[in-house]
């Protein structure tokens, strides 16, 4: 049969792949590269860029087109048996990555590259690659003998498979419980837009009245607005002990046996690579230097921000009990009471302000804030084969022809793990055919369109869309050659985020918003009076937020640092001891958050998490330069492009951040976007 996952003349065929395809187009990939390898190695003694390295970045991502359709389907179109089928090739991948890791003669072919006077002769991201090549073949195990070879192995495969099964639990979960309200009088307070997506669920679900889910465009609402503190309480159980052993949950998704195996093999792989635990390990590919600088970096953010954060939560129960009286808040009363103080302090709610971003407006507002930056053209291309009939596909081009391409899939449906994420369905590499156009997936959960209306964003969801865009524009607009430093390849992950952070900024700014802001039936701006609320409203609660932060990012470092070979994970000894520092509102005892938490246990955020602060540092600043020169100031627009969204994973972050900023950034642009300051 012909295998549409092995067809490499442009995109995926989305509408002709089958599970039954996946593992043979893999199996065939990966028979061709381990022949490969040997083929190149016996075919020369001296080794260079040309004869060794290049056909290398050629091999793997030819097996990345294979492997990167799958993996997004099965996260975007689950299925029983696509999940099958990814699951069965999890073990054959990672087996892959650490034989060509453990592969000596690989090892002392690039060895000879670093080593030999040709290595000078190489561009910079030539170099990077052989440099990181060298690292990653001694975190592969390379120096280690047999026998403890064959344990990484094993504990890579392991690894593998259970961060896999982390996710399955947490989608599972979330698409096994829902609420199914025929009351009407439950539903006070709940606004036009969630009233309208729970009777579209009900319908999908060939149900009366109206369904609520845990996907978070259903669950959110619940929170903020239901008047009903049963149902904010059943809801909220109900999402807090997703995959757990407590709450509403079939006991089968429970993730505490996965979480305290993932730790142990992190653990055990960290020490065998001579670490004294997986946070050190981690940091060898990331911009901070040592274990003490993160937990510095972070006690220092929590220092600042947790009196104001307390202050902050002393006003909420102050205003519940004088306004509503309400004595004692639970964790299910903190978004609800919270929207009504921002409603009392500014007169403003996310409600209020959808109507004024629409899809369509949003998204030609976001291209446009693009191309008044960086002078880029972003258009919509039709007929292009997806995954999803609500799947859109987009062309981004300057004047010398087209840059990158897109896929957006922005609603939340079932089968759909929750977040949103961007990742690279193919990358920029040069070859003697020319170069090939990067191509990203954009992936948000909004709220699909209800009725004849279209879809409308809350402002946080604008920001998110920004946020994401912002990777994805890391990814498409490199112009470095080889995929393994191209687009957010090689970055170190806590530099990954300054692009995407970057970008939510212009959603706070008036200009910006004359583009992406218009009310989806008049077509009238968002009036001043809205805008004013909203920058007002803007650091409502920012030190809640951050602290809250900062209780993930600690969590998840300390985890990874203080794992005890006697004792195990502590997951929840090792949580309590953070939320004793830095929570400002104590959780529900019943409260399960960890085992949700697929960042660090599905992701690539394992001891990493604190990146999103750390990267929030770089981003802060790297903004602040627009607010000193124009927020659209084209001259350092192109400066940002050609010094940090052009260089890929070429070079350090920090040497090109100096180069944008002409200094090393500082925590003072954060602490002022924070309102944090003072």
């Amino acid at each position: 049969m012909t295998n549409p996952l092995l067809e490499m003349a442009g995109l995926p065929a989305f509408s002709k792949i089958k599970p039954e395809h996946v593992e043979p187009a893999l199996d065939q990939r990966l028979a061709e590269s381990r022949q490969m390898v040997e083929r190149l190695l016996a075919a020369a003694t001296e080794y260079s860029w040309d004869n060794l390295v290049q056909p290398l970045e050629e091999m793997e991502e030819r097996l990345g087109r294979v492997w990167s359709p799958v993996s997004h389907m099965n996260s975007v179109i689950n299925s029983d048996a696509l999940r099958e089928a990814y699951n069965a090739c999890l073990p054959k991948l990672s087996d892959y990555a650490t034989e060509m890791g453990q592969h000596k003669g690989l090892y002392q072919a690039f060895k000879q590259i670093a080593d030999s006077a040709d290595y000078e002769a190489l561009d910079t991201a030539q170099k990077k690659i052989i440099d990181n090549a060298m690292r990653d073949f001694r975190l592969s195990g390379i120096d280690l003998p047999k026998d403890k070879q064959a344990r990484y192995k094993a504990i890579m495969q392991e690894q593998s498979a259970l961060t896999s099964k982390f996710g399955e639990n947490v989608l599972d979960a979330t698409n096994a419980w829902k609420v199914q309200i025929v009351d009407e009088s439950r539903l006070s307070g709940l606004p036009e837009s969630a009233l309208g997506m729970a009777k579209q669920i009900a319908e999908r679900d060939e149900q009366g009245g109206w369904v609520f889910n845990l996907e978070y465009p259903s669950y959110l609402p619940v929170m903020t607005y239901a008047d009903d503190r049963e149902l904010r309480r059943e809801v909220y159980t109900a999402f807090v002990t997703r995959a757990s052993d407590e709450g509403p949950h079939d006991k089968k998704y429970d993730n505490t046996p996965v979480m305290e195996q993932i730790l142990a093999l992190r653990h055990e792989a960290a020490q065998l690579l001579g670490f004294d635990n997986y946070a050190e390990k981690s940091l060898v590919t990331k911009m901070a230097q040592s274990t003490g600088q993160v937990l510095a970096f972070l006690n220092d953010l929590a220092e600042r921000s947790l009196p104001l954060a307390k202050q902050e939560l002393d006003e909420l129960r102050a205003f519940a009990k004088q306004e509503h009286g309400k004595d004692n808040l639970e964790a299910w009363d903190i978004t609800y009471y919270s929207e009504k103080l921002q409603q009392h302090k500014y007169a403003i709610s996310q409600e209020e302000l959808k109507p004024y971003f629409p899809e369509d407006k949003v998204l030609s507002g976001m291209f446009a804030v693009v191309e008044r930056l960086y002078g880029l053209k972003i258009t919509e291309l039709q007929g292009i084969d997806v995954w999803h009939e609500t799947v859109r596909f987009f062309e981004i081009s300057d004047t010398n022809g087209v840059r990158g391409q897109f896929y957006l899939d922005l609603y939340a449906r079932p089968q759909k793990r929750g977040g949103a994420w961007m990742d690279d369905c193919i990358t920029r590499m040069r070859t003697a055919k020319g170069v090939q156009v990067p191509v990203a997936y954009l992936t948000c959960n909004f709220s699909a369109p209800i009725g004849d209306d279209p879809a409308l964003f809350s402002h946080d969801e604008v920001l998110t869309m920004f946020h994401e865009f912002g990777h994805g524009l890391h990814h498409m607009l490199t112009q470095v050659d080889y995929p393994s430093v191209a687009g957010i390849a090689g970055v170190p992950w806590d530099a990954v985020e300054l692009p995407s952070q970057f970008m939510e900024n212009w959603c706070w700014q008036k200009q910006a918003l004359a583009d992406i802001a218009a009310h989806y039936q008049t077509g009238e701006p968002l009036p001043d009076t809205l805008f004013d609320k909203m920058i007002a409203a803007k650091n409502f609660q920012s030190a809640m937020q951050m602290a809250r932060q900062l209780e993930f990012s600690i969590f998840d470092f300390r985890l990874h640092l203080e794992y005890d070979l006697v004792k195990g994970g502590r997951i929840y000894e090792i949580l309590d001891s953070v939320r004793q520092q830095v929570a400002v509102m104590p959780p529900s005892a019943f409260n399960r958050f960890p085992h949700s938490f697929g960042h660090i246990f599905a992701g690539g955020y394992a001891a990493g998490y604190y990146s999103y602060k750390w990267a929030e540092v770089l981003s802060a600043d790297a903004f602040a330069a627009f607010e000193e020169s124009g927020i659209f100031d084209r001259e350092a627009g192109l400066r940002f492009l050609t010094t940090v969204l052009e260089q890929g994973g070429s070079r350090e972050p920090m040497e090109l951040f100096i180069e944008f900023r002409g200094r090393e950034p500082s925590i003072d642009a954060l602490l002022s976007h924070s309102g944090l300051a003072a």
